[in-house]
């Protein structure tokens, strides 16, 4: 079935482009779906180009949300960009993503502190610093300017890991990287948007640092209450245990007696109050999830699937909503996306290699500080209700990110694997010598 898409996906392109040219609408609007649909479907038939088959799925979203934006926008009555909805869909994005990663990930600063410190200034320095110099050389509009500078306040995500592998570099430390930037991002995310693009979109530091701890740390520290109960001893099993009790106490008294409590909506107490039925809610999710994972092990390997799932879905309905703007300067945003992410690649290497480290950590400090987290930048912006706008450079980088990351790692995969025959051969040069 697979190999037939495979074959059939170039004969739909050409029906599509007979459509164009003819100026029937249906045909190559309907064709052209088609085809991206077929080819997303039939490439993982290929070894050699089955990588790219989320990122051609994205492709297909950005397809589709530009053809018929108004079918992506409502289901129903149900509004797809609802802010809830988006919430909903962002912590299972994380916490899918979370699923692979675990409590150990967090320790490794002690095996490659001076890496780590690498990698947290060149991402929080280099992608918002060039975020702006390209919002300002090429005079976007503020909040679509202001999204190209988010997604470079953003952490990196766990593309970067897979990236590393790929490429043979130093998987450690890259998995640290991400966890450590993804600690680091309710502080420094809010932060570098305040200082870069605080006169162009308003950006209050305590909601955003609190949005971005619903969105990231809750749903990441269920994944984490898993990885407690799945690997640790029974004294930390039974500590969760009380507090997913005290959870669910707390969320009842939240439920049934929320209005007895006197506090003013939209303030400080307020949102703290949110901010502890979520992470309650996390407690109760890590356990539940847990329980899922003890009837059926093979949970986790499905969850990345649920995570890939919500960042086609936050492209098709950003594309839908910000169709207009993305026909007038999806190009110069695209050019914009080579550049930024070239330049994280870039200055991430030879920052690496001017501090010393050696080349395999230096290509994944390049992956580190080059591939950010779209979903969290999505998020961000349709919390804020401005994913028309905030949101679109996440729309148009995350799948130029994919596409790029994988061209270099495996260029760099086999300059890997070159450099290790190369020093096998010297060795035994040495020996016979």
């Amino acid at each position: 079935m697979r190999k037939l898409l495979l074959w059939g996906s170039p004969i739909l392109f050409i029906l599509a482009a007979i459509g164009w040219f003819s100026q029937i609408d249906a045909l190559w609007k309907v064709s052209l779906i088609t085809a991206f649909s077929s080819l997303s479907i039939s490439i993982g038939h290929s070894k050699l180009l089955s990588g790219y088959q989320y990122t051609l799925w994205i492709l297909t979203a950005v397809c589709a949300g530009l053809i018929y934006p108004q079918t992506f926008l409502h289901l129903g009555s149900i509004d797809l960009r609802n802010k809830w909805l988006i919430l909903i869909i962002i912590q299972l994005v994380m916490f899918g993503m979370g699923t692979q990663m675990s409590i150990e990930d967090f320790t490794g600063i002690r095996k490659s502190g001076r890496g780590v410190l690498i990698g947290l200034l060149g991402h929080f320095t280099i992608m918002p610093v060039t975020g702006f110099i390209l919002a300002k050389s090429f005079h976007f509009e503020p909040e679509i300017a202001a999204g190209i500078i988010l997604i470079g306040s953003c952490s990196s995500g766990l593309a970067s890991n897979v990236m590393t592998y790929i490429a043979k570099g130093n998987l450690v430390l890259s998995v640290t990287v991400t966890a450590i930037s993804t600690l680091a991002a309710p502080i420094m995310t809010p932060f570098l948007m305040k200082l870069f693009a605080g006169t162009m979109v308003e950006v209050k530091f305590f909601n955003m640092m609190m949005e971005i701890i619903k969105i990231v740390l809750v749903p990441l520290s269920a994944a984490m209450i898993h990885d407690i109960l799945k690997n640790y001893g029974p004294t930390a099993r039974k500590r969760i245990n009380y507090l997913s009790i005290l959870s669910v106490i707390w969320l009842a008294i939240l439920f049934f007696f929320n209005s007895s409590f006197s506090y003013v909506r939209e303030s400080t107490t307020a949102i703290l109050i949110e901010i502890s039925a979520f992470i309650a809610g996390a407690f109760i999710v890590g356990k539940l999830y847990h329980l899922a994972y003890k009837s059926y092990s093979k949970i986790d390997s499905l969850m990345p699937y649920f995570s890939m799932f919500g960042i086609i879905y936050f492209t098709l309905v950003t594309t839908a909503a910000g169709r207009d703007n993305l026909i007038q300067i999806g190009f110069i945003l695209f050019l914009v996306a080579i550049l930024h992410n070239s330049a994280g690649y870039f200055f991430g290497y030879y920052l690496s290699r001017i501090c010393g480290l050696d080349k395999s950590s230096s290509r994944t400090i390049a992956f580190e500080v080059g591939l950010q987290n779209g979903g969290m930048a999505s998020g961000l912006a349709g919390s804020m209700g401005k994913l028309a706008t905030l949101g679109l450079a996440s729309a148009v980088f995350s799948p130029w990110m994919n596409v790029s990351g994988s061209l270099l790692a495996n260029y760099w995969r086999k300059k890997a694997n070159k450099e290790a025959t190369e020093k096998r051969e010297s060795i035994v040069e040495t020996k016979i010598i």
